[in-house]
C-alpha cells in the first residue's frame, strides 16, 4: 500500500476528527473520536485519542499511544505503539494539499481512518475518499460513520 511522497510533520501535528473508520475494538461506538499529534524532541510523535463510548454523553475514552517515524524521507510511514514492544502499522495514504483530510491505512487493509481537522467534512469529499479506498482493496461496506457533534 502506497503512501503520499511526502508529509510535513510539523504541520500534520494537532487535532484530526475522526470522520469515519473501521473501527478497531475500542472504538465501536465512539462518538466525538479527535486524534491529537505532538512531535517530542526525540522525533517519536505523542498521540492522545479520546472519544465518547457509546453516546455524545457516554464516559470520555482516551488513549495514548506513540507514533515512531519508519520512513524518513516521506514521514508517512509510521508505527504506532499502544502496548510494548509492538508498532502497529500506520501509513498516511492520502493527505490533501492543505493538510486539512487525511486518511490513515493499514497494509492488511482491517483498519482505516478517514480524519479531518473539522468534525465536518462535504459529502462529495466524503465519498470521493470513499472511492478511493474502496480502489486500493478495501471493504467499503465495513466503514463507519463517527457521529460528531460540538
Amino acid at each position: 500500500m502506497e503512501t503520499v511522497d511526502y508529509v510535513d510533520l510539523e504541520r500534520f501535528m494537532g487535532d484530526w476528527y475522526v470522520i469515519a473508520n473501521i473501527p478497531t475494538f475500542i472504538e465501536k461506538g465512539a462518538h466525538n473520536a479527535v486524534e491529537t499529534y505532538a512531535m517530542n524532541p526525540d522525533g517519536t510523535i505523542d498521540t492522545t485519542f479520546r472519544f465518547r463510548a457509546g453516546s455524545f454523553d457516554g464516559k470520555l475514552k482516551e488513549y495514548n499511544p506513540r507514533g515512531f517515524i519508519r520512513d524518513t524521507e516521506t514521514n508517512a510511514l509510521w508505527g504506532m505503539r499502544f502496548i510494548w514492544p509492538i508498532k502497529a502499522d500506520y501509513r498516511i495514504i492520502f493527505l490533501n494539499e492543505d493538510y486539512t483530510q487525511t486518511i490513515i491505512g493499514r497494509q492488511k487493509r482491517d483498519f482505516v481512518w478517514i480524519m479531518a481537522r473539522e468534525p465536518e467534512i462535504s459529502e462529495e469529499d466524503y465519498q470521493e475518499m470513499i472511492r478511493y479506498i474502496e480502489s486500493i482493496g478495501y471493504d467499503i461496506n465495513d466503514v463507519q460513520r463517527v457521529p460528531q457533534q460540538w
